[in-house]
């Protein structure tokens, strides 16, 4: 086992031990990936300012997100295939996210059904809901996030098309993977992963196949989700989701300012600053850069989180200097989680929270809720 110091250090590790095809959809982004990369590279152009000479006991990372208590503003973000990562992987995510006390957030597109964490964890999960075009479908799916007692409702709306990943149009992408020569050949070289799929039953979307009409098999599915998500999504419909809920609301896909307007007019109580991980429309600026401007805007009316290009606790400081009272990773964790299940996933927030803390300490502060932009240099965000 290698020693693991930093993210990218996982990312190696679950490059080794993680089918191409789904280690590619993990870490790729729409046509160039442009945005994907400056999701990235526009932390590091934000600088930091050290302070010397001041108490650094006791410091606390601690705050609140959307009312719940978290030991750092961090949740695990959903993200669509996690139990493909690695066996059983949103129900390994959820047990490192309760254990560690950040909110873990269960994709739409999971592995693992809502029913499947439900059991596996006691800790309030968040759920996350694409729209689609079957309402009685999205009726039942919102009952059954009720149902397991969800926390929160994580409404994404920037997926009413879907980015076009060439990674995964030329990798075939399946969950399960078709048993090609090249897939079979390549799954040969990985025998962890192997292993644990065959220990369980869980490797198609569970949350859909069984419980969308007309969709009882694999062999349907393909053509059911590219026929589903709805490009007539409206906040019309958001109002009607809402009413339905009747919870906790969080907006996802948040990059204009006039949109982050309409969602503190929606009664939402959060809303994320994302441009899907660079997943969707390629060109966008990044998480980071538009953040401040939404700030400014709505942030004294809802909570501003983000999320984008974060792989270090110090990419979290600077988010949260910059207003964000929220971030969530993705490929963070699922890199953790591809390099060794849920102790990587632990990994993972060890060096986050790590990271934040001993940066928060170097720019002169105890208690992340003190921590303001005076911290950045000016000219570099």
């Amino acid at each position: 086992m290698p020693v693991i110091t930093n993210i990218e250090d996982l990312r190696v590790l679950h490059k080794k031990r993680t089918p191409k095809m789904f280690y590619d959809y993990a870490d790729s982004g729409s046509w160039t990936e442009s945005t994907y990369r400056s999701n990235e590279t526009d932390f590091q152009k934000i600088k930091l300012r050290q302070k010397v000479a001041v108490n650094m006991e006791n410091r606390t990372t601690k705050t609140k997100m959307v009312g719940q208590d978290v030991f750092m503003p961090v949740g695990l973000a959903p993200t669509g295939l996690t139990g493909m990562q690695h066996a059983d992987g949103e129900i390994l995510a959820a047990k490192a996210a309760e254990k560690f006390g950040v909110p873990f957030c269960l994709s739409t597109m999971s592995i693992c059904s809502i029913e499947d964490v439900a059991e596996n964890t006691t800790a309030p999960f968040w759920f996350q809901l694409y729209v689609m075009k079957d309402r009685g479908f999205i009726e039942r799916l919102i009952q059954r996030a009720k149902n397991a007692k969800c926390s929160a409702l994580v409404l994404t709306l920037d997926l009413q098309i879907l980015g076009q990943r060439h990674k995964d149009i030329k990798n075939g992408l399946t969950a399960p993977p078709k048993l090609t020569i090249p897939n079979i050949i390549n799954m040969m070289t990985k025998p962890r992963w192997c292993m644990g799929m065959l220990g369980t039953q869980r490797r198609s979307f569970r949350n859909i196949v069984g419980h969308a009409s007309g969709v009882g098999d694999m062999s349907s599915l393909s053509s059911w989700t590219a026929e589903q998500f709805d490009p007539a999504l409206s906040w019309d419909d958001v109002q009607w989701i809402k009413d339905l809920w009747g919870g906790k609301l969080i907006i996802k896909g948040i990059m204009d300012e006039g949109d982050a307007r309409l969602a503190v007019e929606s009664g939402a109580d959060a809303l994320i600053v994302s441009n899907h991980g660079g997943r969707q429309l390629d060109g966008a600026v990044s998480s980071i850069h538009a953040l401040p401007g939404i700030v400014n805007a709505v942030g004294r009316e809802i909570e501003v989180w983000m999320d984008g290009g974060i792989r270090s606790g110090q990419d979290v400081l600077k988010a949260w200097a910059l207003g964000a009272r929220g971030t969530l990773i993705g490929r963070p964790f699922l890199h953790g989680l591809g390099a060794m299940g849920e102790a990587g996933v632990t990994k993972c927030l060890e060096i986050i929270h790590k990271e934040l803390d001993i940066t928060m300490a170097f720019t002169g502060h105890r208690d992340i809720q003190n921590v303001t932009k005076d911290i950045l240099y000016p000219g570099t965000f």
